[in-house]
């Protein structure tokens, strides 16, 4: 499934007034929305299997392989060269979804732990993310609400290395045609219907491991 070449591998006093309000509110996800934002994102008639309305290669369609001898069960494998996710089952398969990654040198390799997921979550572009393109995300400053349209989609893996959020995240797209390409601004991105599949499968406190792509892995890899 995964082969060498893919792994490379006293407060009272300090803050006893409050605040006034400047007006701003923080960015909310409407909970009494989400299951009609789910079925809005799920084709209908829905086979994980088969159902591409988003007219990507097959190939990125979610499929039960084999996994190499070792693996953690619950662990995730990102693949970033074949553009796959693999969720590690406890029977030796895993369960294997296409994904985008970053555009450039925006995709961080590495080894994280996912210590929070999210349904709908909101979103706030980064401090650089605003200085990279303002004309696309200082708009976005004060934060998105959670919905379709959403750049974190339908759900998100959040993805920390030690006690520090990398802001990183595996999340879902409305963006669905990007997968299998590189495309976002760091995170790893999935089929909103296909996260939704695997994300009741993930617990917090799992390892999810992000391999090189193929402009950093060398021939003898």
């Amino acid at each position: 499934m995964l082969t060498r070449r893919h792994f490379i591998g006293s407060t009272a006093a300090l803050f006893s007034a409050p605040i006034a309000s400047t007006g701003w509110a923080a960015p909310t996800s409407d909970r009494s929305r989400w299951s009609a934002w789910d079925a809005q994102i799920t084709p209908v008639d829905y086979d994980p299997a088969t159902s591409n309305p988003w007219g990507f290669h097959p190939r990125f369609l979610p499929q039960l392989v084999e996994a190499n001898p070792g693996l953690t069960p619950g662990d995730i494998h990102v693949d970033a060269v074949a553009r796959y996710l693999y969720h590690i089952r406890e029977d030796g398969t895993a369960m294997r979804y296409g994904v985008a990654i970053a555009r450039g040198n925006l995709y961080e390799p590495g080894t994280y732990t996912i210590k929070r997921k999210a349904k709908w979550p909101t979103w706030t572009p980064t401090a650089a993310m605003i200085k990279r393109d303002p004309g696309l995300y200082e708009r976005h400053a004060d934060g998105m609400n959670g919905g379709p349209t959403n750049p974190l989609g339908s759900r998100a893996f959040y993805l920390f290395v030690g006690n520090r959020d990398t802001y990183l995240r595996i999340h879902g797209s409305p963006s669905p045609r990007s997968i299998g390409g590189r495309a976002s601004s760091g995170c790893v991105r999935m089929v909103m219907a296909h996260i939704n599949g695997l994300y009741e499968h993930v617990s917090t406190g799992s390892t999810a491991y992000l391999y090189p792509p193929e402009d950093t892995v060398s021939a003898r890899s």
